[in-house]
């Protein structure tokens, strides 16, 4: 049995933050977690954590509720605009926790960094946007109209894989609208969590509204779905996860978002420039390991062009250096998860009973690689699009080909599954690029580029079984944190 003393000896614990201070926990059932990259690194323990826990910060977001409710809409986004500010001086020093703790190279975490600036900077002017609309009435001598206002207290749940910018795009909208935060972060991501809500505090955030209580999705994450206080969840993971969240808020008629995986293909026709797709498939396959609900995990190729594709994918793919994060020259690091790691390697042996495999499917074991969560990029072909690989989310540097004879039955296959997030199209065609952004069932559609770029002033989000409720992003963010009410003058 682990002890406190221990612990203490071995890494510390971390704790919750609540009314404004951090507070130690029990460590009984703690997880450590280690740098996936090298598994010597310990970073420290996270705790288990407990309904009580759940419990203290809502009573500390009920403190603080009027009064932040009550601080002017400008001057909540001006604390927006400080973080901003901060984060971006701290660039590095965030650039190196996520690096460490997540796997993903420098260069994206840097870039993880770059677009949470440009949240905090976006969602700051939404202070001066929250605007209604004043209504024409059919009786003489009145009007209406409509006013945005706070939910109250509101829960958010948030992923590994962008420790900094998905809290930060769900922490912005709900902070702008004046609504008070318990936010439960990903147990594998202490560091960033940690940092990112000192960022706050340093901002100017009160006490009270920002707090931050960790631990296990099965206790803190079901207790904050389930507290009748909390009236709003936000929540980005997997889909599996996703449902139960769903489920348990709805009974108590919370308002809920998800964004809950995807399972995203490219199509690339017969007159596509090829060097193109194939360069964007590889960076939306396998940047961050494949470890992104935008990810590129299938391609659904015409039958003329798929073999000169393929080969050009397996070319770019068995060129990139997979290592350590920190590593200059590094194009791809590790597996995040050690629980996530024999789901990859299982869901890579499955592929190969299936489908013909062109590069990779193993585990890395090298000199640079026995003490990491490293896998070589993976690379399937004639994969049928009902097989486990085609249809299954795998969240690892794993992509199928698909081909198919034409236009139409590459609409048909990349519709073909439960998940809708993004898709991207190449063709030199405008109309069949046209026609593809009407007919694929996705919440985005990139035309002529990889599965994974996005803005901040646009909304972000999927369709079927990726997501539920509003959007995230864009000018949109706010409505989710809000309630609308009429007034009748």
């Amino acid at each position: 049995m682990t002890t406190s003393a221990n612990v203490m000896q071995q890494g510390r614990v971390f704790g919750n933050f609540v009314g404004g201070r951090w507070i130690p926990v029990d460590d009984s059932g703690a997880l450590a977690r280690r740098n996936p990259a090298d598994q010597r690194d310990l970073i420290g323990y996270i705790p288990r954590g407990s309904a009580d826990d759940v419990q203290s910060a809502v009573d500390a977001a009920a403190s603080a509720l009027d009064g932040w409710r009550a601080t002017p809409a400008p001057t909540r986004g001006r604390i927006l605009l400080r973080a901003a500010a901060l984060i971006e001086q701290r660039r590095e020093e965030f650039a190196m926790l996520v690096t460490r703790e997540q796997g993903k190279t420098l260069s994206e975490s840097r870039a993880e960094v770059d677009m949470t600036v440009k949240v905090l900077e976006y969602t700051a002017g939404e202070g001066r946007r929250m605007t209604g609309e004043t209504l024409v009435s059919e009786r003489p001598g009145h009007f209406v109209y409509t006013i945005r206002q706070p939910i109250g207290i509101v829960g958010l749940i948030t992923p590994w894989n962008y420790p900094v910018v998905v809290p930060a795009w769900k922490i912005a909208p709900a902070l702008v609208t004046g609504n008070t935060i318990i936010w439960k972060p990903s147990r594998l991501t202490p560091l960033s969590s940690e940092a990112l809500m000192q960022l706050f505090v340093d901002a100017g955030v009160p006490a009270g509204v920002l707090n931050v209580v960790n631990g296990g999705g099965s206790v803190a994450g079901a207790a904050l779905a389930t507290h009748p206080s909390v009236r709003a969840i936000s929540f980005t993971a997997s889909y599996e996860v996703g449902t139960q969240i769903y489920a348990n808020a709805a009974r108590l008629f919370k308002k809920v978002q998800c964004e809950a995986g995807g399972k995203n293909a490219v199509i690339v026709l017969a007159d596509a420039d090829l060097e193109r797709a194939a360069d964007s498939i590889i960076v939306g396959a396998l940047q961050c390991a494949g470890q992104r609900c935008s990810a590129t995990s299938r391609v659904v190729v015409v039958e003329e062009v798929a073999d000169a594709l393929a080969e050009m994918l397996v070319k770019r793919s068995t060129a990139l250096q997979v290592g350590n994060g920190v590593t200059p020259g590094t194009d791809m690091g590790p597996i995040a998860d050690e629980t996530q790691l024999p789901r990859i390697l299982e869901a890579i042996e499955i592929g190969k009973r299936e489908a013909t495999l062109l590069c990779g499917g193993e585990r890395l074991s090298g000199p640079t690689h026995r003490h990491g969560l490293f896998v070589s990029p993976t690379i399937f072909d004639h994969v049928a699009p009902t097989s486990h690989v085609a249809q299954e989310e795998i969240f690892g540097p794993v992509l199928s080909l698909m081909r198919v004879r034409d236009f139409a039955d590459a609409i048909t296959v990349s519709n073909a599954n439960r998940f809708g997030m993004c898709a991207s199209v190449f063709s030199r065609d405008a109309n069949c690029l046209r026609e593809a952004a009407e007919r694929l069932e996705c919440g985005i559609v990139h035309l002529n580029a990889p599965t994974i770029s996005a803005e901040v002033q646009a909304p972000f989000g999927g369709i079927k079984h990726t997501g539920v409720g509003d959007r995230e992003l864009g000018s949109n963010a706010t409505h989710f944190y809000t309630e609308l009410k009429v007034v009748y003058a």
